[in-house]
């Protein structure tokens, strides 16, 4: 089952990216595929605060996102997980796109 999570009222912004690696340093790749699994730190903004998260994102290249930037996780999807009676959820979504101003965001800011 995928759960997806209504992203519309929440604000992304990235605060680091790199490879995701398992407990020697090395990085993982996707068991099906054998494409690179990327690490990207968010901080979730709403309107009842802020929290970090942890994005999984598979792709041949690192999302091309700097620190501080605005984005959008696209099909954010959270995994419940329990292992050795620890237990959490981790995060995947299958891009993590810069959000671009639009035409009437950008005129209102010159108005």
């Amino acid at each position: 089952m995928r759960l997806l999570i209504d992203t519309s009222r929440v604000q992304f912004q990235v605060s680091k990216v790199g490879p995701k690696t398992d407990q020697n340093g090395v990085q993982r790749m996707e068991r099906n595929t054998n494409v690179p699994m990327w690490s990207v730190q968010l901080v979730a903004m709403d309107d009842s605060g802020a929290e970090v998260i942890n994005v999984t994102v598979t792709a041949p290249q690192p999302p091309k996102v700097d620190v501080g930037t605005s984005v959008n996780a696209v099909e954010l999807q959270a995994i419940p997980w329990a292992q050795n009676g620890k237990n959490g959820v981790a995060y995947r979504a299958s891009e993590i796109k810069q959000v671009t101003a639009s035409k009437s965001s950008s005129s209102a800011a010159s108005s």
